[in-house]
């Protein structure tokens, strides 16, 4: 399964992407939703991580651009599984949970509907949502893989 976050919307403090899950378009037509995210900071997952550590402003840094597996793996500071993304250099714990605003975020992603500006709107519900259908494939054997770009 393939998750596509394009980051259309990078302003100072937070970043909204359109998220689209293997290719399809769901919802207005045009995305499955959206995603919030810390600042992009021009960061990309083949930089040398001395450089990544460098421009990353911790717990207000998106996370670089670049493809990445998803695993669904048992969050200790939320009680519950949630996916994991793996291998972020630089960081570590990046989940996918629901949230208001940047502030909750620490380098995570939070689906939603971005229909305010700098937050995303309706979050458990596309949380969970996208949550599922990621944690459906990972059942039925499929790997998943998210792109941020």
């Amino acid at each position: 399964m393939n998750v596509r976050a394009d980051r259309r919307w990078t302003k100072t403090g937070y970043t909204i992407s359109r998220v689209f899950v293997n290719g399809e378009r769901f919802g207005d037509g045009k995305r499955f939703c959206n995603i919030l995210e810390d600042e992009d900071r021009g960061l990309n997952k083949d930089m040398d991580l001395k450089t990544i550590k460098a421009l990353k402003v911790p717990g207000q840094t998106a996370i670089p651009r670049g493809t990445y597996e998803v695993v669904i793996t048992y969050s200790p500071k939320f009680k519950k599984n949630l996916p994991l993304v793996k291998d972020v250099p630089g960081w570590s714990g990046v989940r996918i949970h629901s949230a208001n605003d940047a502030s909750q975020l620490e380098g995570c992603l939070a689906p939603g509907i971005n229909d305010i500006v700098g937050k995303v709107s309706n979050s458990r519900y596309w949380t969970n949502l996208l949550n599922t259908k990621i944690e459906q494939a990972i059942k039925s054997g499929e790997r998943v893989w998210l792109t941020v770009g």
